[in-house]
């Protein structure tokens, strides 16, 4: 798909407005899954989550294709929209952005606070996209998708960081919901030349890309009902899943009640705050534990951006007083 250097230039676009995230090796961590670990910190961009590098590098790269480019519009749940107004705003270009109602009131107030125009409409995020697809139409501007071949290079820089940081990893946990960010991790490592394995996570409330993994072709579902608003999925892109098949080991599917357990994890383990989809990878690893001993293993923390509310009413309720204490 692109070559190293085409990788290191998307690196260079990215990091003139993101400075490379940490890569911590998290003691307690260790301790609880009982081998190396290593946690990416994308939770640590100005967008706070990973996809304002796949924004970055797609609209530098639409510029230099289309200067005449006016505006652009694209749905969402919150991270990448937030990438695509971060971008469109570095660009001079007004972006327009469709979210389902009752989306994130914290992560459409960052969106508009980038300067997005923010318009509300259906009950998920596929009939959001829908929507702006007509009215990408109508109006001339340009659709971003959720997944493209210029996003997931720039959402590839994250896995490079972190692979030149850890160039020994035995496997990754990726969490997978339109399928940039796991794609990114198996490009990086491909053009690396290394032989990690890589695990695509999902929730059981929106295992489309699951689904789709086992039967070797797309399978949409009817719902996602999960609470991790960063995996809730329910029709694969056939261009991701190809990807997907062809470069990672398995998917595994984790239940709500299992993220918010990791999300508590990482905050008593690291003080480090994730939201669901960023908690997903500790969560299929807590769950692998007993296939883990002896492996150095990457943990991808893909975003922090879980609403207050959200936070309260799904993850604090099932905590401990000492874990309660810890996050008081």
């Amino acid at each position: 798909m692109f070559t190293l250097a085409e990788l290191e230039q998307a690196h260079a676009i990215v990091s003139a407005a993101v400075p490379p995230t940490p890569a911590h090796a998290w003691p307690l961590l260790a301790q609880r899954l009982g081998t190396h670990v290593v946690v990416k910190h994308e939770n640590h961009t100005p967008a706070g989550a990973f996809k304002v590098r796949g924004g970055l590098t797609y609209v530098h790269r639409l510029k230099r294709a289309h200067p005449d480019t006016r505006g652009l519009i694209t749905a969402t749940r919150g991270n990448h929209g937030q990438s695509v107004a971060f971008a469109g705003r570095r660009h001079g270009l007004p972006v327009t952005i469709y979210v389902p109602k009752g989306n994130s009131v914290e992560k459409n107030r960052a969106m508009a606070a980038f300067g997005a125009e923010l318009i509300e409409h259906g009950h998920d995020f596929q009939e959001a996209r829908e929507e702006a697809i007509r009215h990408a139409a109508r109006d001339g501007l340009r659709m971003v998708p959720s997944f493209h071949p210029d996003i997931v290079l720039g959402v590839a820089t994250y896995a490079l960081e972190l692979f030149r940081a850890a160039p020994d990893l035995d496997v990754l946990y990726a969490p997978v919901g339109q399928g940039s960010g796991i794609c990114g991790c198996i490009l990086a490592r491909d053009l690396l030349g290394l032989k990690t394995e890589i695990v695509g996570v999902q929730s059981t409330e929106a295992p489309s890309y699951a689904l789709s993994f086992a039967a070797r072709t797309v399978v949409a579902t009817n719902s996602a009902n999960t609470r991790a608003d960063g995996l809730a999925t329910r029709s694969p892109d056939a261009d991701a899943l190809a990807i997907i098949l062809k470069g990672a080991s398995r998917i595994v599917q984790v239940t709500d009640a299992e993220i918010a357990d990791a999300i508590r994890i990482l905050w008593t383990d690291t003080h480090n705050l994730a939201e669901g989809a960023g908690a997903a990878s500790l969560a299929a690893a807590l769950q692998e534990k007993g296939r883990l001993a002896g492996k150095r293993v990457g943990l991808v923390l893909s975003g922090g951006n879980i609403d207050l509310d959200l936070f309260r009413s799904w993850v604090m309720p099932g905590a401990t007083n000492v874990e309660k204490a810890a996050v008081s």
